[in-house]
């Protein structure tokens, strides 16, 4: 039973194993020592979550080179069997590889980064995290009127950039144009209304404009783009019931909706200090009362 034991200790192959799992063990309690004491003071989210991140490829790449230092003598045989199983492991794991592919073309090729808000599929919402296999969503949108959250994480595979388009609504322009329509009654001040509008939206976005032409002009200096207008505008269109009015505006795409409360909240105000002169419309229906018809009956 001693002699057995002691073959067991001094085996080459179990020493190897210990040592995997003791390399192993210090590398990670290093990592996370690491993660805890130095990273988790970075202010920053966004350096932070990077910092973190950065850590744990880190710990998986040290873990790669011990494995390889420790069984460096059994390479050699295990290449042959490495080339028989990759067929078919490549086969079963296809959607796996797909994904870490996915993984490298975002991280490479600029598709989208973590705090983006991007629509994938129809699933929209901030990126929370970028994995090997899946990118991690807090979404928005759904039941939820607006660009709120609304509570539910998103796990979607990473190969998905390859089947559907991505839409990255804060990427090199982290900006929207929005619109809010105002119907207004025939025979109202329409100048008035006009001008009204537009100083309306130049109070509430007007401040954008000058971010928003900056940051459209670097695009036009990286692609093919022709100029746009950033500035608040005001057209109009006449229906059967009334003017229509539209104001369009350039928008931080995280606050369309507070936006749009402060743009209708001083439009309400401007409209009702008018004096009569300009007037909210809504849908009329005409009756058309229909002619007399006198009616002969005969025995």
């Amino acid at each position: 039973m001693e002699e057995q034991l002691q073959k067991f200790l001094f085996n080459p192959t179990v020493g190897k194993i210990a040592t995997i799992f003791l390399g192993i063990a210090i590398i990670w309690l290093i990592v996370k020592a690491i993660q805890r004491n130095l990273f988790s003071k970075i202010k920053d989210n966004d350096n932070r979550y990077k910092a973190k991140k950065f850590g744990n490829f880190v710990g998986y790449f040290l873990t790669i080179i011990l494995l390889t230092v420790v069984f460096k003598d059994k390479l050699g045989g295990l290449t042959v069997a490495f080339g028989v199983a990759g067929a078919g492991i490549a086969f079963a794991l296809q959607e796996v590889i797909a994904s870490f592919a996915g993984w490298l073309t975002i991280l490479f090729g600029g598709f989208y980064k973590t705090g983006d808000r991007v629509q994938l599929g129809g699933i929209k919402g901030d990126v929370m995290d970028i994995g090997v296999l899946r990118t991690t969503i807090m979404e928005t949108g759904q039941w939820v009127d607006g660009d709120l959250y609304n509570g539910r994480i998103v796990l979607i595979a990473n190969s998905f950039v390859f089947k559907e388009p991505v839409f990255n609504y804060s990427g090199d322009f982290p900006f929207l144009w929005d619109e809010i329509k105002i119907p207004i009654q025939y025979g109202s001040n329409y100048e008035m209304a006009k001008e009204i509008f537009e100083q309306v939206g130049k109070e509430v976005a007007g401040n954008l404009s000058i971010q928003s032409k900056e940051k459209w002009i670097s695009l036009q200096n990286k692609y093919r783009l022709e100029d746009a207008q950033t500035e608040p505008m005001v057209s109009l269109i006449a229906n059967d019931n009334w003017v229509e009015f539209t104001l369009r505006y350039v928008v931080s795409y995280k606050k369309r909706r507070v936006t749009k409360t402060e743009l209708f909240t001083q439009i309400l105000k401007k409209v009702e200090a008018s004096n009569g002169q300009l007037k909210f419309a809504s849908a009329t229906f005409q009756l058309v009362v229909p002619p007399e018809s006198k009616v002969k009956m005969e025995k």
